[in-house]
């Protein structure tokens, strides 16, 4: 296939340049001008972007408007749960889906929800298709886990009351997996000598050897630095996940460097640690030079309404290209999927979103949208 053209928006440039783009076996095989084929899409007076992407969401493990015999995004029988999977709870049927897809979001990194001090893994997904192991991009990108008001809310009458018993739990599961890792080790191919077998820690060893970072639900300035406190001590990766107090340590984060996903904020401030959010945060954060995403957390937001959030921190003082880029390159850096998605390279993925206009603006009709060279 060859969409000829087109105005390139690639995420990586950020002026557009006018180019044909050529696909072949679910691939971008070439950008240039001219280019030759037999199934050609004019895409003459259109935009041509990289599928939009969604750094944090709990796509298809939600129950969309069926209820709660549909949502599989939190256990709440018990307060630490690293060993579940999202890629178990995922619904590859749900209308929401499909809708996502029709405003060009293709990709989203989905999974446990935040009433968990450890939560499970989460996955990165197409949001096309009938069986998730075929839509999977990556499998287990990160190890959720929460602090602030959501589990000690959720726990509270249970074992977690305050913030110091959240970030107490994590450490001592962190504590334990590293002696299990220890004596695992030190095991080596003599079998009588392993640990009792433990799937809550095994689950964890991913973490501590820094092949997945902790995905920390964060939002008050006082648990983005617990959960950044933790990391360092413990020597492993992390991503900072809501971060709606984060324009008020724009400094502070910047020396850090992590990777953030701001949002949901196009909601009410429906609890005491939403109290400071608005959408210049992305804006504010992105000028200090962090890499940040822009997310819907969906349901929160409906997943349809990613490129809105986006226009509406435009609006709030985000640079355009900037904005862009926390809907595509970004979010794919975030989640470790960079080298199959997130802009229009040859030899990614072919997930291509086509308009009649900026996408970031609430007029613009998205006119089609392929994912792995398929038009949906």
């Amino acid at each position: 296939m060859i969409i000829k053209n087109g105005t390139i928006y690639d995420a990586i440039h950020e002026k557009p340049y006018q180019a044909d783009i050529a696909v072949e076996n679910g691939k971008i095989t070439a950008i240039g001008k001219d280019l030759k084929g037999d199934d050609v899409v004019d895409a003459s007076g259109l935009r041509v972007y990289p599928g939009f992407i969604d750094a944090h969401s709990h796509l298809g493990l939600d129950g969309a408007g069926i209820g709660y015999e549909g949502r599989d995004y939190n256990e709440m029988n018990d307060i630490v749960t690293p060993h579940l999977r999202g890629l178990d709870g995922f619904k590859p049927m749900q209308p929401t889906l499909g809708a996502a897809a029709k405003a060009g979001v293709t990709c989203v990194c989905t999974g446990p929800g935040s009433a968990n001090v450890l939560g499970g893994t989460f996955i990165a997904v197409k949001t096309v298709g009938k069986r998730v192991e075929s839509m999977l991009v990556k499998d287990a990108i990160a190890m959720k886990c929460a602090f602030g008001e959501n589990p000690k809310r959720c726990y509270a009458d249970k074992c977690d009351s305050s913030r110091m018993t959240t970030a107490a739990k994590l450490r001592e599961m962190l504590f334990k997996a590293q002696e299990y890792m220890k004596k695992t080790e030190a095991a080596g191919e003599d079998s009588t000598k392993l640990p009792a077998f433990d799937m809550k820690l095994e689950a964890l060893l991913p973490v501590l050897r820094g092949e997945i970072p902790l995905k920390a639900h964060a939002h008050a300035t006082e648990d983005i630095f617990t959960a950044l406190r933790i990391a360092k001590e413990f020597g492993v990766k992390i991503t900072l996940e809501h971060v709606t107090e984060g324009h008020l340590i724009a400094d502070e984060l910047a020396k850090e460097k992590v990777p953030v996903a701001v949002g949901p904020s196009l909601t009410a401030a429906s609890k005491f640690e939403l109290r400071n959010k608005t959408f210049e945060t992305p804006g504010v954060l992105s000028n200090a030079g962090l890499n940040v995403s822009i997310i819907t957390d969906a349901p929160v937001i409906p997943q349809e309404y990613l490129p809105l959030c986006a226009g509406l921190a435009v609006k709030s003082g985000m640079k355009p290209f900037d904005a862009l880029k926390a809907i595509t390159i970004n979010p794919a850096l975030h989640a470790g999927i960079a080298d199959r998605v997130g802009s229009l390279e040859v030899g990614k993925d072919a997930d291509l979103v086509l308009t009649d206009g900026d996408p970031l603006e609430v007029a613009t009709e998205v006119k089609a949208v392929y994912i792995d060279g398929v038009k949906v």
